[in-house]
């Protein structure tokens, strides 16, 4: 472990770090309650400065890295293992397919997979006026694919992958500096090291208060459709306190037992709601759409994954592509230790291809169904849900419920479902971002101090509570792009370091010897007239 204290108040802990993260994240807190407003001026402030360098530069970084994890999978390295030669995965296929998808999109892909399609549906760049609505709702379920879909999974999937190759391979902590320490040596383990780490805490603070303003709000908007509560920043903060608390109290039994069963039951839970919008639903469209979507999104993926918005003729780029690669990017150092953590034993190719293509796929087929739902409404149905979206974003998923024609009381269990699927995936996702904090504060430990994981618990709510009361959504976004800024260099930094790493295992190519080239036999002649007319010649006797 990296600079653990062996004494005190922060034993087990790196003094140091802890100290400055603790500083940075209550001194956010205390800025933002005392001077909300100036506070979320600044972070729109610093977003709109940043959206013309970030339109082209996350375009650039996230286009590299899905295709360097390709080429890892499919490459000269797809036969190494994350652990020694043969070791077996720790976890069962299913097990590991569960948790990763629990703490990677659960929350987002709840809030947004209704509330995007539509919002695109109504305007977006890759369409026209001469578009039909039919061929609208396609390019938006496309677009809404593309954000949630492989090129967001290719960033997590390389700082995990990175994470685990270093730790179960060369048996280094766990930590976002374990990666540079082709490049920085024994230096990791100094100040250069602790700054690396810092700035991937900071990130995931960030990343994490985003993921839970967000679900908080699409909680408080399902309790008022089903129970007629009002919203509330009381209520909001009280959502907050329960869902951190039952978070903290599953981190601390370890990922084995209680985020591993957590995640399975929410996993079940998600298959069933999505059967019920498979059958409930109107099928036969949704079907089709998704199909269809998905061919489409294929197609378009290249032309999606380099548009750069060059012309700058709208914000669309900013205020999604941007959004969007800077929250998995901020996002990616505690999901991608805690896919780490699950992945011991896997060899790269099967890493690569179960992280990118079967949460993807899962992706696909969910915002198919409930994003397909609402746009049927939308086109056959009267509508009613572009109104609700443009009121009130959280209430997308329970508006699209309520908008099925089911029986009331059936309407309003299935609502109920859906908060308390909302809930455990929260609780996913908190547990597991507490877990990665603590583990980075802690200089790599798979098992920080107890009394730290529950620390971190009550600053993470603190953390979300304040943003949540300086603007809501718009300041959510801006503190995760911002924060993911300083991170993405350093993800740059970790590209390099496994590369260097990686040439030298024995599935790297060698250094070839070095030969003279052969010499063509009508070159025979022309090379001894040469070698004649360059030796010496004697003089006279």
């Amino acid at each position: 472990m990296y600079n653990q204290a062996q004494q005190g108040l922060f034993k087990g802990m790196n003094r140091a770090m802890s100290l400055i993260a603790l500083g940075m994240v209550l001194g956010t807190v205390v800025l933002v309650s005392l001077f909300g407003e100036a506070s979320a001026q600044l972070m729109q402030a610093v977003r709109t400065g940043l959206n013309p360098l970030l339109e082209w530069y996350y375009v650039l970084l996230v286009a590299f890295l899905l295709f360097f994890m390709i080429w890892l999978g499919v490459g000269r390295y797809k036969n190494v293992r994350l652990g020694a030669d043969g070791e077996s995965p720790e976890f069962t296929f299913f097990s590991w397919v569960s948790m990763l998808f629990a703490a990677g999109t659960g929350v987002g892909i709840l809030f947004w997979s209704v509330a995007q399609p539509i919002l695109q549906f109504q305007a977006n760049p890759f369409m026209d006026a001469s578009v039909s609505d039919a061929e609208a709702a396609v390019i938006a379920m496309r677009l809404s694919f593309f954000h949630w879909g492989i090129n967001g999974w290719a960033i997590f999937s390389f700082v995990a992958l990175a994470m685990a190759y270093f730790a179960f391979r060369h048996d280094l902590p766990l930590t976002v500096r374990s990666v540079l320490y082709p490049l920085l040596g024994e230096r990791v383990r100094g100040r250069w090291g602790d700054a690396v780490d810092l700035l991937a805490v900071f990130g995931t603070v960030f990343g994490i208060a985003t993921t839970l303003g967000l679900g908080v709000q699409q909680m408080n908007a399902g309790l008022r459709e089903v129970l007629g509560w009002a919203d509330s920043v009381q209520l909001q903060l009280a959502i907050i306190v329960v869902i951190m608390t039952l978070a903290t109290l599953s981190v601390v039994s370890g990922v084995a037992r209680g985020v591993r069963l957590l995640s399975e039951a929410n996993f079940w839970l998600s298959i069933a709601a999505v059967l019920f919008m498979l059958f409930f639903g109107p099928t036969q469209y949704l079907i089709g759409v998704t199909i269809e979507a998905t061919g489409d999104y294929i197609q378009q993926l290249l032309r999606m994954t380099f548009h750069t918005n060059v012309t700058h003729g709208s914000d669309w780029q900013a205020e999604w592509t941007v959004f969007f690669w800077g929250w998995w990017l901020a996002w990616s150092p505690f999901v991608g230790m805690f896919i780490a953590r699950i992945s011991r034993g896997r060899t790269l190719r099967e890493f690569v291809m179960g992280v990118l293509l079967v949460p993807t796929g899962i992706t696909l087929i969910w915002i198919g169904l409930f994003g397909g739902t609402a746009l049927y409404q939308e086109l056959f149905q009267g509508g009613g849900i572009i109104a609700a979206v443009d009121a009130d974003v959280s209430t997308a998923l329970f508006a699209t419920v309520k908008g099925m024609g089911l029986h009331p009381l059936l309407a309003q269990f299935v609502s109920l479902m859906l908060i308390l699927l909302i809930s455990t995936y929260l609780m996913t996702s908190a547990n597991a971002g507490t877990l990665v904090v603590t583990t980075l504060l802690s200089g790599g430990d798979a098992e920080p101090p107890v009394a730290h994981r529950l620390l971190w618990g009550v600053c993470l709510t603190l953390l979300t509570a304040a943003l949540l009361l300086a603007g809501g959504l718009h300041t959510l976004q801006a503190a995760v792009i911002a924060a993911a800024v300083p991170f993405s260099v350093v993800v740059m930094a970790m590209i390099w370091g496994l590369l260097r790493a990686l040439h030298e295992e024995r599935f790297s190519p060698r250094d070839g010897a070095r030969s003279a080239a052969p010499v063509e036999p009508w070159m025979v002649e022309d090379a001894q007239d040469a070698q004649a007319a360059s030796a010496p010649k004697e003089g006279p006797a």
